[in-house]
């Protein structure tokens, strides 16, 4: 549930004029969170959001609807800022200024992160790892979960994928300069099938990215129903919180029953020499985005 927080990132001075893209953003938390808890209720469902810090201090209903209805909440940063932009201390200040706003607000600290627009960087493993974290949602790499590694230690990876996120089907905005087609969500719900389908078949993990703005309007709430009842009939299907599927890929761990696939990080230890010399770098980040700064 990013809310408003992208738009503050993208567009610190001119945000608060820029009141269309605001409102379309703020009817995630006024509006779907309690369209979407009611649909999980109804379907006695527990599920997982990803919150920025920023927007459970300033979205507080949302997040005590998402905490009512035994939902988890994960880590998404502060206000959703770009891990692979900043430098090491930088990435490390957000990440445990978000996870005491989560601590203090849930009672608990969080057991999963996500990163923000899945910019997992050179650097995040070893605060996760540090921050003594269940398991990340931010890669790509395999089917089913799988174990990420390092020097420090490791954690659960839960993967998805793009096909798997709405915004590619549902976001058109000028102010993100996010030009795609709307499609309809007989196309966009023929895809969440396809995938859960053979998932299904091949016992796959299947993780759905829904944003609340996006998925929580109403012909589009109303066909995430429709798919969940179609898993329900096909039955033999775990609905879980990541945390509760990170716990259970653990156990079997611990127990001798399974032995997922390894990912050791970091892939390369900087640019391949290949191509020649050349230093590590941070991502650029796009057109005239700000991030925010610890000095603020």
């Amino acid at each position: 549930m990013d809310a408003d927080s992208i738009l503050h990132l993208s567009h610190h001075s001119t945000a608060d004029t820029r009141v269309a893209a605001m409102s379309a953003l703020r009817y995630g938390p006024e509006i779907a969170i309690p369209r979407i808890c009611g649909i999980y209720k109804k379907f006695n469902m527990h599920q997982t959001f990803f919150l920025p810090a920023w927007c459970i201090e300033n979205y507080p209903r949302a997040v005590e609807t998402i905490l009512d209805g035994g939902h988890e909440i994960g880590h998404h940063h502060y206000l959703h800022e770009h891990a692979n932009e900043m430098s090491a201390s930088e990435e490390r200040y957000w990440f445990h200024r978000s996870l005491d706003v989560i601590v203090e607000t849930t009672g608990q600290k969080p057991k999963g992160y996500r990163a923000a627009t899945y910019k997992f960087s050179r650097h995040t493993l070893d605060i996760l790892v540090d921050a003594g974290l269940d398991y990340d949602a931010s890669l790509f790499g395999d089917d089913i979960p799988y174990i990420l590694q390092n020097d420090r230690g490791s954690i659960v990876e839960l993967p998805s994928h793009y096909g798997l996120d709405d915004w590619p089907h549902y976001q058109f905005s000028r102010d993100f300069e996010t030009m795609m087609p709307i499609k309809s969500t007989q196309q966009a719900l023929q895809v969440f099938k396809e995938e859960f389908d053979a998932a299904w078949t091949y016992g796959g993990l299947w993780v759905a990215v829904w944003h609340p703005f996006l998925s929580g309007r109403l012909s589009r709430a109303v066909a995430i129903s429709n798919l969940i009842e179609h898993m329900h009939k096909t039955g033999d299907v775990w609905f879980a919180t990541l945390g509760e599927i990170a716990e259970h890929i653990r156990s079997l761990v611990t127990r001798g029953e399974w032995s997922p696939r390894t990912d050791k990080l970091p892939y390369y230890d900087g640019p391949i020499p290949e191509l020649g010399n050349s230093k590590p770098a941070n991502v650029q980040p796009a057109g005239a985005v700000e991030r925010p700064s610890k000095d603020r």
